[in-house]
């Protein structure tokens, strides 16, 4: 979906000369689909009901190319002149008939084929190379149809997202993978991964069939499509709790403290910082947490305009600020209670080595740090108590290299004695950080922001970069939002909507503190967003 392609296309703004090359390539595409079909056919003459389905699915692409020939008709293309077949077509189309002609690992020739359960599997595994084509068409067809449903009916290519959304189509993916199943059912383990290696080979050549189709114009996706190491600087800021981990690492902390406290009974060595029992610290954390709770639901009501109001970030800014007043005292609570005395420096980092990091976070931050060609820097910004058990979540992953902004522990021969040194506690010293970040980058070249948080602590930075992305599903943090007029959009809607206003050969423009957020559901989304697939 993220594909500068499928993006033009659900805008409605592809060229006209870029449709006409997919149409020729999808043509070349389909007939090797039926071939395939055929092939497939020939596996099953002792499965009537198999035999029949294949049929029908066949006869279902034989109507798709006279559909395709009604595109050759409506915008004057033909195939055998809109350009040479392109790599990626072939790829497919190659990897796609060598499967239907029994050309798999380990499997015999199709001349060689003695049982019909041998002839079988092979259909099998020619129904595992097809079934992610027709998912992911019918899958896109669906999902940008109800992008484009409260339009007047002028998008352009209409006609596309009509045939491949329909009713006939949706239903002929649908067999496609309850047929993979019924031949599936006879298979061993070891047939069942050959399959499985055959769907993702598939799915994978698939998306580069088409990431691959020519643009001419400017295009809203990868952000760093157009992105200029020698002119651009592309600076990425991310919180940590619960928008890179699972967990927040105050509980994280809680539970090394509770876990390595002595007993009750048990006395403590004279020479060592003198500790609260395991039981005591239990109990002060569940205190402690219960007031933090229920205050910061008191705080979050205590700034909500009793009405909705138009976005003004000035306005938001004032409101945040009794936030941060909040976070303060909640700090100080934690302090003078002693709960984070005692704790061993090499305890917080093996903690911080074993903290599971949300899929695709690792990936993309590694992505990001490895490519030459971008002039990026990342920035981690936090309210964690104790920036060591982020530096070894992200080194354990081998992301030693990124800018860690958080407080620390004040530690005596790597014992804490229960003192913050205190650098973020609140969402007014995240955005004072975050712009002394980029005031510290000389000035010869533009930045590019991009923040990603998921709370109320976050919705200053998120609302000052170029790019704000909300990961999660904080309802606090939309209903602050909501009422000071901050509009959260759907990342990928939010895409198609901003590919409309790319006119001409001039890409449009991020601009920090425009009152809209963008929304995801996970880290794979925002890699295809920024890095492309």
């Amino acid at each position: 979906m993220y594909t500068p392609f499928v993006v033009c296309l659900a805008a409605g703004n592809l060229k006209i000369e870029t449709f006409r090359h997919y149409i020729a390539q999808d043509f070349h595409f389909l007939k090797a689909f039926a071939h395939a079909y055929e092939l497939a056919e020939e596996c099953t003459d002792d499965d009537d009901d198999a035999k029949l389905a294949i049929s029908k699915l066949r006869k279902g692409v034989l109507e798709e190319l006279k559909m395709h020939n009604s595109f050759v008709q409506e915008w004057g293309i033909d195939p055998s002149k809109d350009g040479a077949i392109n790599s990626a077509t072939v790829k497919y189309t190659d990897f796609l008939l060598a499967t239907a002609s029994g050309k798999v690992e380990g499997v015999k020739g199709p001349g060689k084929l003695a049982t019909p359960f041998e002839r079988t599997k092979v259909a099998a595994y020619t129904l595992g190379a097809m079934t992610p084509c027709m998912r992911l068409y019918a899958f896109l067809a669906k999902e940008l149809q109800a992008l484009i449903d409260s339009e007047d009916g002028s998008h352009p290519y209409q006609k596309w997202f009509d045939n491949y959304s329909s009713e006939g189509f949706q239903a002929s993916a649908l067999q496609t993978e309850d047929l993979l199943d019924k031949l599936s059912v006879p298979l061993t383990g070891e047939e069942l991964d050959i399959i499985e290696k055959l769907y993702h080979q598939a799915m994978k050549l698939e998306i580069e069939f088409f990431n691959v189709q020519p643009l001419a114009q400017s295009t809203v996706v990868p952000l760093t499509k157009e992105h200029n190491p020698v002119e651009d600087r592309l600076v990425i800021f991310s919180d940590f709790d619960l928008t890179c981990t699972i967990v927040d690492s105050s509980a994280i902390l809680a539970e090394i403290a509770i876990v390595t406290a002595p007993k009750s009974d048990q006395a403590q060595p004279e020479n060592q910082i003198a500790r609260m029992s395991s039981a005591e610290l239990r109990n002060t954390w569940g205190l402690l947490s219960g007031q933090y709770t229920e205050e910061y639901e008191q705080c979050i009501e205590s700034i909500l305009p009793s009405e909705k109001v138009e976005f003004n970030y000035e306005v938001l800014c004032k409101a945040i600020e009794q936030l941060s007043d909040f976070e303060q005292r909640a700090n100080s609570r934690v302090i003078e209670s002693g709960v984070l005395k005692g704790l061993n420096l090499e305890d917080i980092k093996r903690a911080g080595e074993r903290l599971i990091l949300q899929d695709g976070c690792t990936s993309f931050f590694k992505k990001i740090v490895k490519n030459e060609n971008l002039n990026a820097n990342i920035h981690v910004l936090s309210y964690c108590w104790c920036a060591d058990l982020i530096r070894s979540a992200f080194s354990s992953g081998g992301l030693d290299v990124l800018n860690i902004h958080a407080n620390e522990f004040s530690f005596e021969d790597s014992i804490s004695t229960g003192e913050i040194i205190k650098k973020v506690e609140s969402p007014i010293d995240k955005v004072q950080s975050f712009n002394t970040i980029l005031k510290s980058y000389s000035t010869d070249k533009k930045n590019l922001t991009v923040y990603i948080g998921d709370s109320v602590g976050d919705l200053l930075c998120l609302l000052q970069a170029d790019v704000g992305i909300v990961i999660g599903s904080s309802s606090s943090l939309r209903r602050v939002g909501g009422q000071f007029g901050v509009s959260f959009l759907p990342l990928y809607p939010g895409l198609i909507k901003k590919q409309k206003e790319c006119v001409k050969e001039s890409s449009s423009k991020w601009k920090g503190q425009s009152g809209t957020l963008y929304t995801v559901s996970g880290w794979a989304e925002i890699h295809a967003f920024i890095l492309g697939w």
